[in-house]
C-alpha cells in the first residue's frame, strides 16, 4: 500500500498537472498513491477557482 500524500503533495500535484509542467517521476508517485479522491477533490475545487477568476476579470473589463 502506497503512502498517503499530505495536502501540500496533492496541491502541488494538481497544480503542476492543471498548467502541465509535471514530471514523470511526480506522475508516477501521484499514481502509485492508494487513492485519486484527494487530486479529484482539489481539481474541482482548483478548476471552480480558475472558472471564478475568468469571470470575475471579464465583469471587470466589461463593467
Amino acid at each position: 500500500m502506497a503512502n498517503k500524500p499530505t495536502l501540500r503533495q496533492v496541491i502541488k500535484a494538481v497544480f503542476g498537472a492543471f498548467i502541465g509542467v509535471q514530471s514523470e517521476q511526480q506522475r508516477q508517485q501521484d499514481f502509485a498513491s492508494s487513492s485519486p479522491i484527494p487530486y479529484i477533490v482539489v481539481g474541482l475545487v482548483v478548476t471552480l477557482l480558475f472558472v471564478a477568476v475568468l469571470l470575475l476579470v471579464v465583469k471587470l473589463v466589461l463593467a
